[in-house]
């Protein structure tokens, strides 16, 4: 029996089909900030309108520049795992802050409020949070709360309707142990005492599509706290590895340019079904 796959449907619907079609480009995002040669992307997640969360990021990453959606690699399968523990499968939305990956450390912060770039991520969360069946909003990291409260002034009727959720990046432990020298544990055991802070106010503020588990994280992350992207939320096509936790793109070259030119792809060795010669 054949398997029937599912995929995103895309932008064809509107506002989606017009957001998509007039995106700033580098005269809004400045190329020696962001990465715009590799294009813009939007969005993961349902655009019909049946999501219950909607998720924002802060910019896509490496995998998300082959996938073309965002929040596809280990951060994204950690959210994932979130979602899960509140009973939300699938019925969420994700989107970033910036429309293009971030260049260099500082750049994050230095368009923070930047208004050319809000005023375009703006019409994404009208779209998304106004008149919809959003119930609550999952800011991650600092950035993303930032992003979400700027929009909430000018849409405070709405705002005052959504539960907000600021929790830590999820790649918080791993970055702030680089630039603290503070052990991966010690901040990893802090990344999860924070979100365990807003398990349940997140629960309570969301109506569940299926099985809830609210069992707090522990110390560090356990085997079944990182969740796999479903196959629904990427493109048509997709190999099934582009869903798993295992990496499989990198950025790589002798230096800065090249580096920043190339990304290299490889299938994970789990996804080598091919016999060996």
């Amino acid at each position: 029996m054949a398997v029937v796959h599912q995929s995103c449907v895309g932008y064809g619907a509107e506002p989606f089909a017009s957001l998509v079609a007039d995106y700033p480009g580098d005269d809004v995002y400045p190329s020696g900030d962001f990465r715009t040669e590799w294009g813009p992307i939007f969005h993961r997640g349902r655009l019909d309108g049946s999501a219950r969360v909607l998720v924002l990021g802060q910019d896509p990453a490496t995998h998300e520049a082959i996938s073309r959606r965002i929040l596809v690699g280990e951060a994204g399968q950690r959210v994932q795992g979130l979602l899960a523990k509140v009973g939300v499968d699938t019925a969420y939305v994700m989107v970033n802050v910036y429309l293009y990956s971030v260049f260099g450390q500082a750049a994050g912060s230095r368009h923070a409020k930047d208004a050319h770039i809000a005023d375009y991520r703006h019409r994404w969360l009208d779209a998304l949070l106004v008149g919809t069946g959003v119930t609550a909003v999952v800011a991650l990291g600092d950035l993303a709360a930032t992003a979400y409260r700027m929009w909430a002034k000018t849409q405070p009727d709405v705002a005052a309707t959504l539960h907000l959720a600021a929790i830590r990046h999820p790649t918080y432990a791993e970055g702030f142990a680089r630039a603290s020298g503070k052990p991966l544990a010690e901040t990893t055991a802090a990344l999860l005492t924070n979100w365990n802070e807003h398990l349940g106010d997140l629960a309570a503020h969301v109506t569940p599509e299926g099985p809830t588990d609210l069992t707090p994280y522990a110390a560090s992350w356990g085997p079944t706290d990182l969740a796999p992207i479903p196959e629904i939320d990427l493109p048509a096509g997709a190999p099934a590895w582009w869903r798993d936790v295992d990496a499989w793109a990198t950025r790589t070259g002798a230096d800065t340019q090249t580096k920043r030119a190339t990304i290299s792809v490889v299938v994970p060795k789990g996804a080598r079904t091919w016999p060996a010669l």
